[in-house]
């Protein structure tokens, strides 16, 4: 695959690169004066091997990349460790958004210290170039194997033959084939980031999950730090923690040192905890251990599925601690979800950077100290209409079969 994608992209080469480099002057015009860089129950533990991923049309390309394991800027920065902070982006086709988070990014207190990994079901050049511009941390790229543009012909009357289209991604969805990806992107960038990664192997600290139309505050990694540190005071069952909510760009500049230091503690919820949630191995081992908690979910968005898997898994509840003033923001007007008629990205842009502006002038950003303000331990179980499209066998199966074996990994060991 990647050798025809270099043999076709050959001839405009200096065009990308041109393009790139324009494209990196352009955020770092964008970003400059923002402030200043502050540096029913589960049967069993197993996975069903008599169905391992080999039944999938697996891209061997992407697997081949996965598998050089290649770490960006590895020299230039400390070795990963248990206090540090990964942040794995799922990265779909939206370099416009992308190049807006990755401008966020370099202004974070601590940004050194984070191993930053883009997980892609799309392979664009373009998209590689910008990744492979940053200089701020350490980087990593994985692909995620089975994506649905590898096999553009197979929902065509005249397209591949049944046998090479036979996969859950191809199969049965028509037009609806990249919501299905989502779900599927996610579980198994989990598992591969926890469970297959030499460079995680030991790993008991925090991963965060961001999306490609996300962007940061410049205390988003310092918040993280410390409301890590505070678990144990103000919520020892927490078990997950958030920095994002869904708010009004607008209603931002209300920002003030009042709120800003704020937690409250809820059950996950996919409408109010699902953005720029962050969990450690302890955690992902109860989750995992639920996998058919979420891949029977009939619904192809995975915060959706991890509330079924949160609500009826004894073993898989999550307890979120969040924060009361977003650091996290969904910039995202338009895509799967979003169908804004205002789908000019930058428009959002500008009121965040504006009122993030105001936060870092006012000094409002950093706190000393956290604040427990509420706790909703009795919310209403959310219900959810299942998605008639998600194909129980195919997509239950390819999803189970991307799950990780159950392994007894001792944190306490580890450490």
């Amino acid at each position: 695959m990647f050798a025809s994608l270099s043999s076709t992209r050959s001839t405009d080469r200096k065009c990308r690169m041109t393009f790139t480099a324009v494209l990196t002057f352009l955020i770092w015009i964008l970003f400059h004066d923002y402030g200043d860089h502050m540096v029913t129950e589960p049967t069993s533990d197993s996975v069903d091997t008599d169905n391992s991923p080999g039944f999938l049309n697996v891209d061997e390309g992407l697997v081949e990349r996965n598998d050089m394991a290649t770490i960006f800027n590895e020299d230039l920065f400390d070795p990963l460790a248990n206090d540090s902070l990964i942040i794995v982006v799922q990265v779909h086709t939206r370099v416009t958004y992308l190049s807006y988070l990755i401008g966020s990014l370099p202004k974070a207190f601590a940004i050194e210290r984070v191993l930053l990994i883009f997980s892609h079901d799309y392979y664009d050049e373009d998209i590689n170039d910008l990744v492979k511009s940053i200089k701020f941390c350490k980087v990593m790229q994985i692909f995620y194997p089975y994506p649905v543009h590898s096999h553009p012909k197979c929902l065509q009357e005249a397209g591949e033959s049944p046998q090479k289209c036979d996969n859950a991604e191809f199969r049965g969805h028509n037009n609806h084939k990249k919501r299905f990806q989502m779900k599927h992107h996610w579980w198994w960038k989990a598992n591969y980031v926890f469970d297959q990664l030499k460079v995680t192997k030991f790993f008991t600290g925090f991963l965060l999950f961001l999306e490609d139309d996300n962007y940061v505050a410049q205390d988003f990694v310092y918040m993280l730090t410390l409301m890590y540190k505070s678990i144990a005071s103000l919520c020892p069952p927490c078990n997950v923690l958030a920095l994002g909510r869904h708010i009004v760009i607008r209603d931002y500049y209300e920002y003030n040192s009042t709120r800003s230091p704020e937690v409250e503690v809820m059950p996950w919820s996919s409408s109010a905890t699902n953005m720029g949630f962050a969990f450690n191995r302890t955690t992902w081992n109860s989750i995992r251990r639920c996998a058919e908690y979420f891949c029977y979910k009939n619904d192809y968005n995975y915060d959706i599925s991890l509330d079924s898997l949160s609500q009826k898994c004894p073993l898989g509840q999550l307890l979120v601690m969040m924060v009361k003033e977003p650091r996290v923001f969904h910039l995202g007007r338009c895509g799967v979800h979003e169908k804004s008629k205002k789908c000019k990205s930058n428009e959002t842009f500008v009121e965040l950077k504006a009122a993030l502006g105001v936060a870092v002038r006012s000094r409002h950003m950093f706190p000393r100290k956290l604040r427990l303000t509420g706790v909703k331990l009795n919310e209403n179980e959310l219900i959810h209409q299942g998605d008639d499209a998600w194909n129980q066998k195919s997509d239950t199966k390819l999803c189970m079969n991307m799950t990780s074996p159950i392994k007894s990994i001792s944190v306490k060991k580890l450490k």
